[in-house]
C-alpha cells in the first residue's frame, strides 16, 4: 500500500511531541536521560522497556507494522499503568491505521479514548477515527454510512476541541464529504425520476437543497426543481385518481 510520506512524517513528529508530553508529565524524560548518561548500568526493567520502545519505533518507521504492533502490545501488557504502556496502546492503533486496517484502527482508537478521555492525545485520536472513516468512504452511487460517520467525527473534534491543530484539515474534509453526500442525493433523485417515481425524486431534491445548500449538487438541483415539482404534482393527481402505474405497468394502490 502506498502512503503519503509527508503526512506520515508529520504524524511521526506529532507522535514524538505527544510522547514528550506524556514523559514530561511523569518525569520520565529526565529519568531516561540520566540513565543514558550514567556510567553504571540502568535498572534492568527500565533498560528492557527502553529497548522495546526503540525496536517498536524502528519497525514502525520501516513500515513493518505487524512487528511494531507486537512490540507495542508487549509493552502495553508488560508495563501496565506506565506512560510508555499508554503510548504503546495509542501506537497500536497507529499501526493498524498505516497498515490500512481501518476498522481495527477505529476500534483501538475508540478504546484509547474510552480509557483516557482527558489525555493530551485525544484530539489526535478523534481526528484519526474520522480519517479512518474518511478512508472507508465509498463512491457517490453506493452506501454513504462511512461518509456520514466521518463528518460526525470531524464535527465532534471541532466542537470539543476548537483550537486543535487538526481542525483546518477536518473542515476541509467536511466540505469534501458533504459534496459527496449531496452528489449521492442527486444520484438517487435522478434514479427515482428515471423510474417515474416523481414525488420521491422531488423529495430527494428538496432534502439535498435543504441539508447541503452550499454544494455544487445543490446548485444543479435548484435548476431541476421546477421540472421535478411539475412531474410530482402530476403524479400526485394520478395517485388520487387511481391512474398511477408502477415501474412494471401495474396500478399503484
Amino acid at each position: 500500500m502506498i502512503y503519503n510520506k509527508p503526512i506520515k512524517l508529520k504524524l511521526n513528529f506529532i507522535f514524538i511531541l505527544i510522547t514528550s508530553l506524556f514523559l514530561i508529565s511523569c518525569g520520565s524524560i529526565k529519568k531516561f536521560s540520566s540513565l543514558i548518561k550514567r556510567e553504571q548500568a540502568p535498572p534492568q526493567k527500565d533498560l528492557e522497556l527502553f529497548k522495546s520502545l526503540r525496536k517498536a519505533e524502528k519497525y514502525f518507521n520501516k513500515g513493518q507494522y505487524e512487528l511494531a504492533y507486537e512490540y507495542y502490545e508487549e509493552i502495553k501488557n508488560k508495563y501496565p499503568g506506565t506512560p510508555q504502556a499508554i503510548l504503546a496502546q495509542l501506537r497500536m492503533a497507529d499501526c493498524k491505521y498505516w497498515a490500512g486496517e481501518y476498522l481495527e484502527a477505529i476500534s483501538l482508537y475508540k478504546e484509547f479514548e474510552k480509557f483516557y478521555p482527558t489525555n493530551e492525545a485525544i484530539p489526535y485520536v478523534i481526528f484519526q477515527i474520522g480519517t479512518c472513516y474518511y478512508k472507508l468512504k465509498l463512491p457517490y452511487d453506493r452506501d454513504q454510512t462511512y461518509t456520514k460517520k466521518a463528518i460526525y467525527t470531524y464535527e465532534r473534534l471541532l466542537k470539543n476541541y476548537p483550537n486543535s491543530p487538526y481542525n483546518i484539515e477536518a473542515k476541509k474534509r467536511i466540505k469534501e464529504l458533504k459534496e459527496l453526500l449531496a452528489k449521492h442525493e442527486l444520484y438517487v433523485a435522478k434514479f427515482y425520476y428515471k423510474i417515474k417515481y416523481y414525488k420521491s425524486a422531488y423529495g430527494r431534491l428538496l432534502y439535498l437543497i435543504e441539508n447541503y445548500p452550499n454544494t455544487y449538487s445543490a446548485k444543479y438541483a435548484k435548476r431541476l426543481l421546477p421540472i421535478y415539482e411539475r412531474k410530482a404534482k402530476i403524479e400526485t393527481k394520478e395517485l388520487k385518481e387511481g391512474k398511477k402505474k408502477d415501474f412494471w405497468g401495474q396500478p399503484v394502490p
